[in-house]
């Protein structure tokens, strides 16, 4: 695979339909993370996943399922977009240990321990205190490692995502999200969590989604390039990678779902404001899959060599998943 340059996308979630396949796969993507599920129980996140065995009969010219890296390779070598299932959330287990080799065998090769919030497992990054993983937290670490499902903490708060870090066997992933120095949005990581991530082998998926960046929706390029190379400082190149949370084809009733769940009566405006209501625009830059050429045009003018550029937009996602998909 060495000799192999792919695109890989570590994190979106779409509406996803024909049209949007065939532009993700003609906007020069090979494979994408897909989320599966945000706080969708086991039984809502099987019919997630019937439908996505829907998808894969009837787009079938179009896309596949990834489990293994040799799958990302396939996927290019027949003009396809592969897909690869994630959760946002644990509540997919049913906090029922059993589950995560179930899931797995299902598809799933990436779920994030908390999403925001508490959860049986570990702290989400709104919470005020946070205790680290949690007992049962830990016999998910192991379960996940032998299975050969990523730990994901994206959205989990600073010490779960150390402890995290340390339990695990396996390097994990924060899938998307940027260093809080460039923008300090609570979803963002410190510099702590970045080396320590580094330290121990993990990767790091760099987010567009605007309330991760600085200038939100006005952040240019440039910016976003100037961050990149910041992050490969604290985190060396071998380790960075696309996540970019972009979020296609939804209304505001799925933004609703998404930041409120079934936890709350109330209205939860997450990252935005009861002033900024809806999805928030994207860079003029980077609209959708087909724009990382863009970031890979901002990182060339930024100094960066082609090797470098395409270890970012997709080879060092590729290592990684062949590392990190299999069983021990």
């Amino acid at each position: 695979m060495k000799n192999t340059n792919v695109v890989i996308d570590c994190l979106q979630y779409n509406n996803w339909d024909r049209s949007l396949f065939k532009a993700t796969r003609d906007g020069g993507v090979h494979a994408v993370h897909v989320t599966v599920s945000y706080w969708e129980d086991m039984q809502e996140t099987l019919q997630n996943i019937s439908k996505w065995h829907r998808h894969f009969e009837n787009h079938a010219d179009l896309i596949m399922p990834v489990r293994t890296a040799a799958d990302v390779i396939e996927a290019k070598s027949s003009n396809r977009l592969g897909i690869i299932f994630g959760f946002q959330n644990c509540s997919p287990m049913n906090d029922d240990l059993g589950m995560v080799q179930v899931l797995h065998e299902l598809g799933a090769r990436f779920m994030q321990l908390s999403y925001n919030n508490q959860s049986s497992l570990a702290t989400g990054c709104y919470e005020n205190n946070d205790p680290g993983i949690t007992r049962f937290g830990k016999q998910v670490i192991k379960e996940m490692n032998r299975v050969g499902m990523v730990i994901d903490m994206s959205h989990s708060a600073e010490q779960s995502t150390l402890d995290a870090i340390a339990l695990s066997k396996r390097p994990i992933a924060i899938t998307h999200a940027n260093p809080a120095s460039f923008h300090p949005a609570l979803r963002n990581k410190s510099t702590a969590v970045l080396q320590a991530l580094a330290d121990s082998g993990g990767m790091l998926g760099l987010s567009l989604y605007p309330f991760h960046l600085k200038h939100g929706s006005d952040c240019s390029l440039q910016q976003f390039c100037e961050m990149v190379a910041e992050a490969v400082e604290i985190m060396g190149i071998n380790q960075l990678g696309i996540g970019s949370d972009l979020c296609q084809n939804w209304s505001y009733e799925t933004l609703e779902w998404m930041r409120s769940g079934r936890w709350t009566f109330h209205a939860d405006h997450g990252e935005g404001s009861a002033d900024n209501l809806n999805w928030p625009a994207q860079p003029d830059w980077f609209r959708n899959s087909g724009d990382i050429s863009n970031i890979a045009r901002g990182l060339q003018q930024a100094g960066f060599s082609n090797e470098d550029i395409a270890k970012v937009t997709g080879n060092n996602w590729l290592a990684f998943f062949d590392r990190s998909f299999t069983s021990l």
